[in-house]
């Protein structure tokens, strides 16, 4: 680290999600200085580019860039060579390319400025009409198997609010799994195209929303919002509630030995009453 050049700075730069008119001065400043900007696709970016009047030069940098390419910004930036990092929308790391690059100039001792703006999370979020003052971000879901399950059923016993990203043609199975994992009558809200011509806000429960995505072709970019999970007293969650709980994570897929677990953890109480179904009561 001694022997870098010092000055060099990552700027990790937020974009417009959808509507163009979201680009920050502070971006577009940093954009124009800047000797090279890393761009998830060059494309896109040179529509910015001829909007704003930015000359920089440009190359790309994805998800499916080879190890060479990260190396070759690295060298960029440890030669005392600023560089900005962009992606399609939004801000890079947030569900988009860019952390290995960060990941590796912050070990140098590298200097990484974020330049804030556009953030699907938090217009969603903003916008879903629910309680937001604590919250997670869980990204994309697995598309299936145990990992989806056990995130599932985190998300159910979750007492922020939740905010995922999906594509729009799993957006309704993904809906039905939340309703069966945290209950048909949780609140949701469903964004889709935010900042956008057709920005659309769904709000309702779980299965309300399951059911108009099922019918209706959820088109663009969706980020859905749930509710959490209704804080309670152990004291006063009663074994039949217990049971219906752990009824209600075993649906969406987990082990019945999985649920229980996490009901006793959360409501303190007795995981052998909990795996029980109530037969012999």
């Amino acid at each position: 680290m001694a022997d870098r050049p010092p000055g060099a700075t990552l700027y990790v730069v937020a974009t417009p999600i959808g509507n163009m008119g979201d680009m920050t001065l502070r971006a577009i400043q940093v954009l124009r200085a800047v000797p090279l900007v890393a761009a998830e696709d060059t494309r896109l970016a040179r529509r910015l580019w001829a909007r704003h009047g930015i000359d920089t030069k440009l190359v790309s940098y994805h998800a499916h860039s080879p190890d060479r390419r990260r190396d070759e910004l690295l060298a960029h930036l440890g030669a005392g060579h600023d560089l900005a990092l962009t992606t399609d929308a939004g801000t890079p790391l947030v569900s988009d390319p860019g952390e290995d690059l960060v990941v590796a100039w912050a070990a140098t001792g590298g200097r990484v400025v974020p330049i804030p703006g556009a953030s699907a999370v938090l217009a969603a979020l903003i916008a879903s009409g629910l309680p937001a003052a604590r919250w997670s971000f869980e990204g994309f879901l697995p598309r299936r198997g145990k990992e989806r399950r056990e995130r599932l059923a985190g998300i159910a016993t979750d007492e922020r609010a939740t905010v995922l990203f999906e594509a729009p043609g799993r957006t309704a199975a993904t809906l039905a799994d939340l309703a069966a994992a945290c209950g048909a009558e949780r609140a949701a809200a469903l964004c889709r195209e935010l900042t956008k011509l057709h920005e659309e806000i769904w709000r309702g429960s779980l299965a309300a929303l399951a059911a108009r995505a099922a019918d209706e072709e959820v088109r663009g970019e969706v980020a859905l919002v749930i509710a959490g999970a209704a804080a309670a007293e152990p004291a006063v969650v009663e074994l039949a509630e217990g049971r219906r709980q752990v009824a209600r994570l075993t649906a969406a897929g987990l082990s019945r030995s999985a649920a229980a677990r996490e009901v006793a953890q959360r409501t303190g109480l007795p995981r052998r009453e909990l795996f029980g179904d109530g037969t012999n009561d």
